[in-house]
């Protein structure tokens, strides 16, 4: 048998597989159980606009505020890694792997419930705890990411522009991170698509009815109907902001590559 003949057999078998395995899935659901339970087009249609303007909004909003917190933290964060002075890095370093290493459930029930306890009277408004939630969670896996974008650029870079007479800060800030920046793009491009979905933890701090984002409102919406169908209403809305996200970071990872980055 030939190499082409043997490629043939190999796909056919994969899709015969699939056929199979479509079959029994067909075959053995109890479909409409699981239509009246996840696909009451009724119910789907009753959340309508309401999920559009009021949740999937929320959910938008709190996900770039997040992010635009995390991003100026994990800068941060990422200049004091890689400075001379040990103090810097160790703290740096302290900040990254317990942010990394903590669920983003337990930062967000530290921000909701444990500061109004440690300050007394002292109290944000939730969307600033959001807010700092999201920004801690992400920051130290973006601060990581932003650190490899700086240490991918030839040293050569910054050489040459502290041969011109900048201070290394200039050369940092206007030679060094412009570059990374751009090799970096694809990753926190992905960051933002995690944060995206890490920012359904809002909904264990309660919310106002307009303050409510997808999970709170999924939630919401279940226990008013008694059915799922808002799971599959929620998942939707997510999947309209992750997948362009996706393909955006596909696209930016084609054109500038990736850098090498913090694994969660």
């Amino acid at each position: 048998m030939s190499k082409r003949q043997k490629a043939k057999l190999s796909r056919g078998i994969q899709y015969a597989v699939l056929v199979v395995i479509a079959i029994i899935i067909a075959l053995v659901a109890d479909w409409p159980t699981f239509i009246d339970t996840f696909g009451r087009f009724d119910i789907a249609v009753g959340m309508f606009p309401d999920v559009i303007t009021g949740a999937l909004k929320n959910t938008v909003v709190f996900t770039v505020l997040g992010f635009a917190l995390g991003l100026a933290i994990a800068l941060v964060v990422a200049l004091m890694r890689l400075s001379s002075v040990g103090v810097y890095r160790w703290l740096a370093t302290i900040y990254i792997e317990f942010f990394r290493g903590l669920p983003a459930l337990v930062v967000f029930l530290v921000m909701g419930f444990g500061l109004p306890v440690a300050f007394p009277g002292f109290i944000l408004p939730q969307l600033v705890i959001i807010m700092i939630a999201l920004g801690l969670v992400s920051s130290a896996y973006m601060a990581e990411t932003i650190r490899a974008g700086i240490q991918a650029v030839p040293k050569g870079q910054i050489e040459a522009a502290r041969s011109l007479g900048m201070s290394s800060s200039r050369a940092m800030f206007t030679i060094v991170l412009p570059q990374a920046m751009r090799i970096i793009l694809p990753p926190l491009t992905n960051e933002l698509i995690l944060l995206t979905k890490d920012s359904s933890l809002a909904y264990i701090l309660g919310s106002s009815v307009d303050g409510r984002e997808l999970a709170a409102l999924g939630r919401a919406e279940i226990v008013n109907t008694a059915n799922l169908t808002p799971f599959i209403v929620i998942a939707v809305c997510y999947l309209i902001i992750t997948v362009p996200l996706s393909y955006l970071s596909r696209v930016l990872e084609k054109k500038y590559g990736s850098a090498d980055s913090g694994v969660k």
